[in-house]
């Protein structure tokens, strides 16, 4: 079962990848595309549309969706809950926060601001939020409450964003909207490298770590047992999301539903909840998701773009609340 869902998701993965780099006002034929990438034909008149434009936004999609997927699926863990998420526990909405202040007061003061900085805001934001969660867990024993607290906190951190808006230029506002309504448009490079050598790294120690989170699947005694520093590991969980999370909204903006959707949907695929198993399918399955979602915002009213929150929220939402009903209405 495994290697079938494993192929399906790569075949599924390919087919996204050619679908996106092969959608927009200018048809390419998948031969001049073959050689634009793969012998960089830099005489070829598409040659900037591919590199600059179209290339970089669908590998940001395909990486930032598995990193969502990702983080979700540690925070699910780290709760023992599959409705946890970043976007649903606060820890995006903290990361805007905290992203939104640095450009907004940077601009300000600096003229520009480094993307190494809107990164490091991006995790402090969502590291700080979700403390707060981890406190408010230990008194709060129901999901369903903790869910509500985790909301609270994304509206308190919206409403400061406001907040800072009024003090800000109309250009930056302009700029700050943009990017709080989510695009994996106008990504540079750069960015994208920073992000991707972020994520690769994240990526490694999830795996390595999989062993550990198998066992604390069973239970913080269970994990004990079996030789698990329970507290530092919790400590890993919390900041490889948080990490994860960072990255995504730094580059892109917040961007919901994913973390809760497709850790869900890749272990009812695979039919277990195997670390070594979902992680490497979540990861897939996040990359072909969000392609597919910005495949759609691209094309659904063109040359309207929709923000990339919307679509993910229309198909995210619905397996949330499948999710939710099968679970009793959240009270188990």
């Amino acid at each position: 079962r495994y290697q079938i869902v494993f192929l399906i998701l790569i075949a599924l993965f390919i087919a996204a990848l050619i679908l996106n780099i092969n959608t927009g006002s200018v048809r390419l034929s998948v031969e001049r595309i073959f050689k634009i990438i793969f012998m960089r034909d830099s005489t070829d008149s598409a040659y900037p549309i591919i590199w600059k434009i179209r290339l970089p936004r669908l590998l940001t999609a395909a990486v930032l969706g598995g990193a969502l997927s990702l983080s979700g699926f540690l925070l699910q863990t780290f709760f023992r809950n599959p409705i946890a998420g970043p976007y649903v526990l606060g820890v995006s909405s903290g990361a805007k926060l905290a992203v939104g202040a640095v450009m907004i007061f940077g601009m300000k003061l600096w003229g520009r601001v480094p993307f190494g900085a809107v990164m490091t805001a991006a995790f402090v934001g969502a590291m700080l939020c979700a403390s707060f969660v981890m406190i408010v867990s230990r008194k709060i024993h129901s999901m369903a409450m903790l869910l509500v607290v985790g909301m609270m906190i994304g509206n308190v951190c919206s409403a400061a964003t406001d907040f800072f808006v009024t003090f800000a230029k109309e250009s930056d506002i302009a700029n700050l909207t943009s990017w709080s309504m989510g695009s994996f448009s106008a990504v540079s490079w750069g960015n994208l490298r920073i992000c991707l050598a972020v994520i690769a790294v994240c990526l490694l120690l999830c795996l390595l770590l999989a062993k550990p989170i198998g066992a604390y699947q069973f239970g913080e005694h269970y994990a004990a047992s079996m030789g698990v520093n329970v507290r530092r590991f919790r400590t890993a969980l919390i900041g490889l999301s948080c990490l994860l999370a960072a990255c995504v909204t730094a580059l892109v903006g917040p961007i919901s539903f994913v973390g809760i959707a497709v850790p869900y949907m890749t272990k009812k695929l695979l039919g277990t909840a195997k670390p070594m198993a979902v992680l490497p399918g979540c990861f897939l399955l996040g990359g072909v998701f969000c392609m597919a979602c910005d495949w759609i915002a691209r094309t659904a009213f063109s040359p309207t773009e929709l923000a990339i929150s919307t679509v993910t929220a229309f198909f995210g939402a619905p397996v949330v609340i499948v999710m939710a009903l099968k679970r009793g209405g959240g009270h188990r």
